[in-house]
């Protein structure tokens, strides 16, 4: 399963699902403790919101996964489109330039980089843009990120699993999800190359708000 996720998200995109799984499981424990008052029924209802709160935020987040894996394919063919219909090969490597902006080769020296510009620019001029469809990768790319998603639920399930006492399992709960909003954020941390005690305490804290403003617009 980890091979699964890595294979199609990278480091950030990973993070990310997590953290939002995190953040909407925070805002229906934090907001729904009168059902506790139920008992173990209210328990149960608890859990069945927070399991489908984060099935379907998932399942849409996956949704936004697919449409954008095909709009950078598109954004791709766009791009030697203009390439092909451009005026002249000064417009045409400005595109190009344009195209790679942000990538190792803006690293490159001048000379360098004017020469990988002009290679891709032939490239492009040889290649046959083909018409944006979906395809397998894309849906195993939303499957991932469904999958994240709906794992993050998982530390919400098992206090009360394990704990008979419905309030003493949410207080365990919500301590184990501020928990996970620190390891992901040092996680993160460690991919940025930066502070990962402070990456984590950011996280923490971000987190926390964003349930408390999800709470105050009655999210």
């Amino acid at each position: 399963m980890r091979a699964f996720v890595r294979s199609y998200l990278d480091p950030g995109d990973r993070l990310g699902e997590v953290l939002f799984g995190l953040i909407m499981v925070l805002t229906i424990t934090l907001t729904t403790e009168l059902a506790l008052e139920d008992g173990r029924a209210g328990a149960r209802e608890l859990l069945i919101a927070a399991i489908g709160c984060n099935v379907a935020w998932g399942i849409i987040d996956g949704g936004m996964y697919v449409m954008g894996a095909m709009l950078e394919r598109a954004r791709r063919a766009n791009a030697i489109l203009a390439v092909k219909g451009a005026p002249d090969e000064a417009t045409a490597l400005a595109i190009v330039e344009d195209a790679l902006e942000g990538t190792l080769v803006a690293l490159q020296p001048d000379e360098e980089r004017r020469r990988l510009y002009r290679q891709v620019r032939e490239m492009a001029l040889r290649a046959t843009p083909a018409p944006t469809r979906l395809q397998r990768e894309d849906l195993l790319g939303g499957a991932a990120c469904l999958l994240l998603v709906v794992l993050s639920v998982v530390p919400v399930v098992l206090p009360f699993l394990l704990i008979r006492d419905p309030w003493l399992a949410l207080r365990v709960s919500n301590a184990l999800l501020v928990v996970l909003l620190f390891v992901t954020g040092y996680e993160w941390g460690r991919h940025a190359n930066t502070s990962r005690w402070l990456a984590g305490l950011i996280y923490m804290a971000v987190g926390l708000v964003l349930v408390g403003v999800a709470i105050a617009l009655g999210g």
